[in-house]
């Protein structure tokens, strides 16, 4: 499997790399700080990755126009978009939602509960996912305890 984690947060990179590591899921990971550079890194890559993990607030270009480009792109428009941002915004949510990403999960607090959240994204039947996942599947909310909005 192949990761993308666009996030401009060094601790939240370094994090999720060690969290995905202790997973025992195997996968090639690679992480970027802005939007430009996630999309500069999409466009140039032979393989293109199963999953990115998109960040909202960042820099330079923010996730919101980033996942517009990916889902305008025919070359990158089947890539598996997961927001992962510390809101639990309802307005994001929804437009996240309405502008094709695949699901939307809340920053976890702790390296656990963070753990315990990729295990479940990395063994998902990402085919039920493809397309426009059903509303009540798309959002995965720390404070409800459940992938549930």
């Amino acid at each position: 499997m192949r990761i993308l984690l666009a996030d401009d947060d060094d601790d939240d990179r370094i994090l999720f790399e060690d969290a995905a590591s202790d997973t025992g899921y195997p996968f090639r990971f690679n992480s970027v700080k802005d939007g430009n550079e996630l999309l500069r890194t999409l466009r140039l890559q032979e393989l293109l990755p199963h999953l990115v993990f998109l960040d909202l607030n960042m820099p330079i270009k923010n996730g919101m126009d980033c996942l517009l480009e990916i889902r305008s792109e025919e070359l990158l428009k089947e890539i598996n978009v997961i927001i992962y941002s510390t809101s639990a915004n309802k307005r994001e949510i929804d437009e996240s939602y309405k502008n094709g990403a695949n699901l939307y999960i809340q920053k976890p607090v702790n390296y656990s509960d963070l753990k315990s959240t990729l295990v479940k994204v990395f063994s998902m039947d990402w085919t039920n996912y493809r397309s426009k996942p059903p509303k009540e599947w798309f959002a995965w909310l720390q404070s409800m305890g459940k992938h549930d909005y």
